[in-house]
């Protein structure tokens, strides 16, 4: 018996990094999932791993109205209803405040915030008709600290922790809890670009992140996206029943100080 079963849930950017692991876990333990994301063929090729009976892929930009109600629409008739939401696509750049251009700042809060907003919107009277169930919203590390050079990324990061917590007010009488992961550092193409690089020795890639982290994190290495994914699932069963509106920091220590002189 898994600690999904029977459960429906959407997972956003499920196409690699943490939402692939997500999807794969959530799938893994009994629950049938809408793999969605802008990234088609690999989307589709996780879906067809995991088989139709499991996973079915849409295309869906979370800063687009139309493609939360045509996915939301597929994801209910294929599987009949929709009880469980992972917000969990993204997208970081890196950049000083002062020399951030207006589009980029607009396109992260675009992504991330208006993302997680619609997905709120759009899924919560769904899951509520299914009779209850979880939204899990990736917030950040940076969501309760500040980080130089990510200030775009780290205000939508604090904005989807206010989200979060007005959400799990709002909708608890229905049934439905909302809580918040809080990733640090942990090793996806988002925060170690190289492994987007065809060129690039993947190797020599994890290496030099695992070096810097070394040195920040006090368990002294970067996190894994199933460790994430890993918290997701938590959050999303029954083992969580009476927890809403927090944000669960996962990043090996980071927040709580600097470990070395």
């Amino acid at each position: 018996m898994g600690k999904l079963d029977g459960r429906v849930v959407i997972v956003t950017g499920a196409a690699r990094g943490q939402g692939e692991q997500e999807a794969r876990l959530f799938v893994e333990e009994g629950a049938r999932v809408l793999i969605a994301d802008v990234l088609d063929e690999q989307g589709e090729a996780l879906a067809k791993e995991l088989g139709e009976d499991s996973a079915v892929y849409v295309h869906l930009d979370v800063g687009a109205e139309a493609d939360w109600q045509a996915a939301t629409a597929i994801a209910k008739d294929t599987f009949g209803k929709i009880d469980g939401l992972v917000n969990n696509a993204g997208i970081l750049r890196f950049n000083e405040i002062v020399s951030t251009p207006l589009e980029e700042f607009q396109q992260i809060i675009q992504v991330n915030q208006i993302g997680c907003f619609l997905g709120i919107r759009t899924v919560a009277p769904e899951i509520g008709s299914a009779g209850g169930g979880t939204i899990v919203n990736t917030a950040s590390y940076t969501a309760l600290t500040g980080m130089a050079y990510v200030g775009a990324y780290a205000a939508t990061k604090h904005a989807i922790l206010g989200l979060t917590r007005v959400a799990a007010l709002e909708l608890a009488a229905k049934g439905i809890r909302v809580n918040a992961v809080c990733p640090g550092a942990v090793d996806t193409p988002m925060t170690n670009p190289a492994q987007l690089d065809p060129t690039a020795d993947p190797t020599e890639a994890r290496e030099a992140v695992a070096g810097l982290y070394k040195k920040l994190v006090p368990l002294g290495r970067v996190g894994r996206p199933e460790e994430v994914a890993a918290l997701a699932l938590f959050l999303t069963g029954e083992d969580s029943a009476y927890i809403t509106g927090q944000p669960f920091v996962i990043d090996g220590g980071w927040l709580a100080g600097v470990s070395v002189i």
